[in-house]
């Protein structure tokens, strides 16, 4: 590992670049932008500095999406040169790509720049005496906890191009899922990192930053995202917290995701709570797949009255795989959990509860609610998810698929159809997206339906496609659709949510 400054190398300037105003805020990612009514004068010598880090971290981002041409197709159709690919775009010429990067992605720029600059400020504040560096320089030590932003970036220069960007053309690569519950005193700060390791790692995904913890699924080839995983269980603010066995694996790469998506938010997983009100500190007990296995198995043979199986998930991914004897809420978001369990309290009262759901970070904040609202009498939750459960019992109680929120929609570890067509009730369980352009929901339709033409997820969307495909000018409603008309926000205890049966 290498401090991500050595990659800022750009002569002496990086080297001397010293802040030298006191009222310098280093909080704000574009710090020598000064307002109307509160300008500061700055020295040439700042002007240069502010400069050339924001040049390079132009050069950081567009470097970072350079894919070289061998790495796209054979080499002997293959043109000659470089190309760069960004928001599911690709960009033949640099000029084009320098363009795009300057309109749409000045946000990430000032981060950056501002990253840059803290680093910089904090080499120079932290190099001999702090105290008589501050003195000699006039510089106020930049707010921060130095373990968050500390990070270093891997090591790349022995690694080729070719190797950190294959996925881009071949199915060898994998996604990563994972979080990380702990308190980060500044997202900010862990955001402009996050942003460089996967930039420089040619990886795509989306990443949750909070003051509670980070939550990320990331993609891109196998040696770079086994160097991301180094990179985050190294990082200070999550030692002794992350473990390499934190992280899910499964087979894909930077092709699951349109784009690279890093931002900071209230919840790492969006309940609309916030976590001070429920928070993480307070789940239920996590048992381990094997543990859970057994509680399963339990709960199944005996029919135990007094426990409740509950698939925290949404009803689409319930739908296409599922624990047998259940209970899956039929809600859309989890977000309408809580009201869920508020409005179905005698579904829980006085019973334990073994919950589930992808990779476990929704459990870790459903299990809390149910707690705070003291639902239950116990709660108990699948550590790691049925991502880590289906590694060790492929063939366990759980049947069907997994729901992922990536362009594979799902990955399977047994031939088991749970889910049938929408139309003519053969089994499948492939989603596609709804073809009318202005609902774009999940459909399970067959290839036989699909022939037919029944390609959206409900008559109303069929029509409406038909409609707009005759007028493509004609405005767009958002999810105006049967589908979301007829399903309720929360769903009343008499429709409490399906249970799927429980025989093997």
């Amino acid at each position: 590992m290498i401090p991500s400054s050595v990659l800022l190398d750009g002569g002496d300037e990086a080297e001397c670049c010293i802040l030298r105003f006191p009222d310098l805020d280093l909080k704000d990612p574009l710090p020598l932008a000064a307002k109307s009514n509160h300008r500061v004068e700055l020295d040439t010598s700042v002007r240069k500095k502010y400069a050339f880090a924001r040049k390079k971290a132009f050069a950081l981002f567009v470097k970072a999406k350079e894919v070289p041409a061998a790495a796209r197709c054979p080499p002997a159709t293959c043109r000659v040169g470089q190309w760069w690919e960004c928001c599911g775009r690709t960009f033949p010429d640099l000029t084009g790509m320098h363009r795009h990067v300057a309109t749409q992605h000045s946000s990430d720029i000032q981060q950056q720049t501002g990253l840059i600059l803290q680093q910089l400020a904090a080499e120079a504040g932290t190099s001999g005496n702090p105290a008589s560096a501050d003195k000699a320089n006039g510089l106020r030590g930049p707010p921060y906890n130095s373990q968050e932003l500390s990070g270093s970036l891997p090591d790349t220069s022995h690694i080729s191009s070719d190797e950190l960007t294959s996925t881009r053309s071949s199915g060898e690569g994998e996604v990563l899922l994972y979080y990380c519950y702990c308190e980060v005193e500044n997202p900010e700060r862990l955001c402009g990192w996050q942003q460089s390791l996967c930039q420089q790692l040619h990886l795509t995904g989306k990443v949750r930053i909070a003051s509670e913890g980070i939550n990320g699924t990331v993609g891109g080839s196998k040696v770079a995202t086994s160097l991301y995983i180094e990179a985050m269980v190294s990082h200070p603010l999550f030692t002794n917290i992350l473990s390499r066995e934190d992280f899910k694996r499964s087979a894909g790469g930077a092709r699951c995701f349109p784009d690279l998506r890093v931002g900071v938010f209230e919840e790492i997983v969006p309940m609309g709570i916030e976590p001070n009100e429920v928070s993480y500190k307070e789940t239920g007990v996590h048992l381990s797949p094997e543990e859970f296995h057994k509680e399963v198995e339990q709960y199944l043979s005996q029919a135990q009255s007094d426990t409740v199986l509950l698939d925290c998930r949404n009803f689409y991914e319930s739908k296409i795989g599922h624990f047998r004897g259940c209970l899956a809420p039929d809600i859309r978001k989890f977000s309408y959990f809580p009201s869920y369990v508020d409005e179905n309290r005698a579904l829980f009262e006085n019973k334990r509860v073994l919950m589930y759901c992808t990779g476990g970070i929704r459990c870790e904040r459903g299990s809390a609610y149910l707690r705070a609202k003291a639902a239950c009498r116990e709660v108990y939750q699948l550590q790691g998810g049925i991502h880590k459960y289906l590694e060790e019992f492929p063939d366990g109680f759980y049947r069907g698929k997994l729901f992922v929120f990536d362009g594979r929609f799902a990955i399977s570890s047994n031939e088991d159809v749970v889910a049938e067509c929408r139309y003519c009730g053969a089994p499948w369980d492939q989603y596609t997206l709804c073809s009318s352009p202005h609902c774009r929901q999940l459909v399970l339709a067959c290839p036989g339906c699909r022939a037919k033409g029944f390609t959206a997820c409900c008559p109303a969307c069929q029509e409406k496609g038909l409609e707009l495909a005759a007028r493509p000018s004609g405005r767009l409603a958002k999810e105006e659709c049967e589908c979301t008309d007829r399903r309720q926000r929360v769903p009343a205890q008499h429709a409490g949510g399906s249970v799927f049966g429980a025989g093997r």
